[in-house]
């Protein structure tokens, strides 16, 4: 791997994740200003749209998505990844965001990686490392700052937001554990593109998106299409062409772009107040994270050495 190579990883990583943080100021814009608009109908167009687009990509690019659907496993383990993952990940994410804003919404969803090593350590008994549990201590205190501002009697946000963060936190975690079974043989773009359709299919049935009546102007509209080519399509193919270049706990790292983009344009173009708990809490989640990634591949290594001695 050459220099040039890790840096335009770096770049490609760093890129995708700015693109997220700004979707989520696109979309806490559009909700400003459109009150009929629902977490649901941006939920449900978002992900059928860019789930199309992907499988499209992949056909094109020769990945034969259908593949999937040959074999039970594969099939199942998808159609859980859209609705145990991708849902809870997006449309909480999108409900925390209308009714508190982008920042803090990206920030407390970013508790995710927190929750994977709470349940490696649960259900795999894989004891945390002294950094990883360093790692929750920072997380705890950094999303107790933001939650109470140093008023422990008191809370500082909505419990609503606090409510949709912490499930979407979760979704990060499910999100990320349920489809690694599959990846490595039908790749992410097959499997993130069905597990898009599938769950964006799923929340049309509970709630056709066709019976919302809306009105969408036109620089709303060019916020959607920002939120669906920019903010999903582009920085799931960046990250995914990324990882050719450095490696996923380097690339992993490069989340902390998520939050600080969502903040700097919601503070610039949105007029978004934050404290200085918030940005205190919030660097203590992005540098709990931090440390986290890094051990990431220690864990999934022991996990691998443990699954092989049991079968031999």
């Amino acid at each position: 791997m050459t220099q040039q190579n890790h840096l335009r990883g770096v770049l490609l990583a760093s890129s995708a994740c700015i693109l997220w943080g700004i979707s989520g100021v696109a979309a806490s814009t559009l909700f400003i200003n459109n009150p009929h608009l629902t977490a649901m109908w941006l939920t449900q167009v978002r992900m059928i749209s860019a789930g199309l687009i992907l499988l499209v990509w992949g056909m094109v690019a020769g990945k034969h998505p259908f593949k999937i659907w040959h074999h039970r496993h594969a099939a199942w383990t998808a159609v859980s990844y859209g609705l145990l993952g991708l849902i809870p990940v997006q449309l909480c994410y999108f409900e925390a965001v209308r009714v508190g804003n982008a920042p803090i919404a990206t920030i407390i969803q970013f508790l995710g990686p927190s929750i994977i090593s709470i349940y490696y350590f649960l259900f795999k008994h894989v004891t945390p490392s002294r950094i990883e549990l360093i790692g929750m201590i920072m997380a705890f205190i950094g999303i107790l700052l933001i939650v109470t501002h140093g008023h422990l009697n008191s809370l500082a946000i909505s419990p609503v937001i606090l409510f949709w963060g912490g499930l979407s936190a979760i979704g990060v975690a499910t999100n990320t554990l349920i489809p690694r079974t599959i990846l490595p043989k039908y790749g992410a773009l097959t499997v993130t593109g069905w597990g898009l359709l599938i769950a964006g299919l799923f929340l049309t049935l509970l709630q056709p998106m066709w019976r919302v009546h809306l009105t969408i102007t036109w620089p709303q509209l060019g916020l959607l299409i920002v939120i669906i080519l920019l903010g999903t399509v582009a920085p799931f193919l960046m990250f995914a062409r990324s990882l050719s270049d450095i490696l996923p706990t380097t690339a992993s790292l490069m989340d902390a772009f998520e939050p600080l983009a969502a903040t700097v344009f919601s503070i610039t173009f949105l007029n978004v107040q934050l404290t200085s708990f918030d940005f205190i809490g919030g660097l203590l989640i992005i540098l709990a994270v931090m440390a986290l990634s890094l051990n990431t591949h220690k864990m999934l290594h022991f996990l691998r050495r443990r699954r092989a001695h049991s079968s031999s």
